[in-house]
């Protein structure tokens, strides 16, 4: 078992986003103890380096992340699909959008709103002629504010591991987990 060092310890608890004072209630010692750990200045003894990190791990598991979030079943179409099987599949699911998936790659979307000014004759044509941009991917690890801020601006946001496609993330499931 490998200690952290002072470096680790502070880059764990910025990663968590908490305050030297924060992490010291937490931990029920001193905020100026913490930063003179931090700092190198002291060598804290076992059973405080123990609460320390016992502390920064509750913290980390207070994090939401994209994997807690994520829906393993992605609902999609593929480029060259018809249009008509993007607008059926949109209905059958009862979604406004889904991804466009190449090979386990997200390569666009389509959204209802851009299929309802369609004429029937181009109900026939690739989506790739009628999709737009792709939602953002993110990691597993991404955080619940990194999430949130993606989606203010999307309607989804793609999960993917070594560049597949393995979740997405929508506003609606946003939504529920927050209530």
């Amino acid at each position: 078992m490998e200690l952290p060092t002072p470096t680790d310890l502070r880059q764990q608890r910025n990663d968590l986003g908490l305050t030297q004072s924060e992490l010291a209630d937490r931990a029920d010692v001193s905020q100026p103890l913490i930063a003179r750990i931090e700092g190198g200045d002291v060598d804290p003894r076992l059973s405080t380096l123990r609460r320390i990190v016992n502390a920064l791990q509750e913290a980390e598991s207070d994090v939401i992340k994209a994997a807690d979030l994520m829906h393993e079943d992605v609902v999609s179409v593929g480029p060259d699909d018809p249009v008509s099987k993007a607008a059926h599949r949109m209905e059958q699911e009862a979604y406004s959008q889904l991804a466009v998936i190449q090979d386990g790659i997200p390569v666009g979307s389509i959204s209802q709103s851009e299929l309802v000014h369609l004429e029937e004759e181009h109900r026939d044509e690739p989506v790739a002629e009628h999709m737009a941009e792709s939602f953002p991917t993110v990691s597993k690890d991404a955080t619940l504010d990194e999430i949130s801020n993606l989606l203010e601006h999307y309607k989804a946001v793609m999960i993917t591991e070594a560049g597949q496609t393995v979740g997405i993330i929508t506003e609606a499931d946003l939504a529920a987990r927050l209530s």
